[in-house]
C-alpha cells in the first residue's frame, strides 16, 4: 500500500520551490520512483485502470492498522504516471471514504501547478484513476 511520507501541504510547499516546469516534472518522476513495487500478481485485467494510455494497475486496501481508512497500491509502465500515482497516494491514502468523496483533485493539481502541464490524454488517465480510487473507497 502507498504510505505517504509527506502531507499534501508538504508536497505543495516542495512544488512551490521550483520555478521551471522541467524541475517539477523531474520531482514528479522522483516521487514515482519511490513508490513501493506492485507485485506482478496484481498486474492483471482485474486491477487495470481503464481510460489510461499507459498501463496502470490499482489495488485497493486499508491503511496499515486503520481498517476504516483507505489506501491503495498502484503501478504504471510510465514514469510520469507513477509520479501522478504518488501524488494521488498523498491525497487519498489514509483518508476515510467520506473524506475521499470531498477531495477536489482539480484544485489540488492547480495548486501544484500540474493542471497546465498534463497532456489531455494524461488528464483523461488521471480522471480514470481518481474515479477508480473513489469507487474503491466508496465500496470499502
Amino acid at each position: 500500500m502507498i504510505t505517504p511520507e509527506m502531507t499534501y501541504a508538504d508536497l505543495a510547499e516542495n512544488f512551490a520551490l521550483f520555478d521551471e516546469w522541467d524541475d517539477r516534472y523531474s520531482y514528479l518522476i522522483d516521487l514515482g520512483r519511490k513508490l513501493p513495487p506492485l507485485p506482478d500478481t496484481y498486474k492483471t485485467d482485474a486491477y487495470k485502470v481503464r481510460g489510461c494510455m499507459s498501463q496502470v494497475w490499482m489495488v485497493p486496501g486499508h491503511a496499515s492498522g486503520e481498517p476504516g481508512k483507505f489506501a491503495f497500491a498502484a503501478d504504471s509502465d510510465a514514469s510520469i504516471v507513477k509520479g501522478l500515482i504518488a501524488v494521488l497516494g498523498i491525497l487519498f491514502s489514509g483518508q476515510t471514504p467520506d473524506a475521499i468523496a470531498q477531495i477536489d483533485v482539480d484544485q489540488a493539481f492547480r495548486t501544484l501547478g500540474l493542471d497546465q502541464h498534463i497532456s489531455p490524454s494524461r488528464r483523461n488517465g488521471l480522471v480514470s484513476m481518481v474515479e477508480k480510487i473513489k469507487s474503491y473507497a466508496k465500496s470499502a
